[in-house]
């Protein structure tokens, strides 16, 4: 599914003009981006969280060039769903 299917779905089921629906999930997404950006993180109770996840310094290996490399600490975003939800998906058959 894609974003355009998301607007088309909840326009059709809300009623409302796509447009404006359009405008809501960009508002929603920029809002969650924004949130994750400044270290914060997003819940959404039943649907789940948007959290920063700390990684740390690792070696790794760049074979083309058999030479070990360092990649340092970082930040990335990461989802987690909540309960209910990863229940409602384990039920599909």
């Amino acid at each position: 599914m894609t974003k355009a299917d998301i607007v088309s779905e909840i326009a059709k089921s809300t009623g409302l003009e796509k447009v404006l629906v359009l405008d809501v999930v960009e508002a929603f997404m920029d809002s969650v981006k924004e949130s994750l950006a400044k270290g914060n993180n997003v819940y959404l109770r039943g649907f789940g969280s948007f959290v920063v996840k700390q990684r740390a310094e690792k070696a790794a290996r760049n074979i083309s060039k058999n030479v070990t490399i360092t990649i340092p600490a970082h930040k990335i975003p990461s989802f987690k769903p909540a309960k209910t939800f990863v229940d409602q998906v384990k039920k599909l058959k």
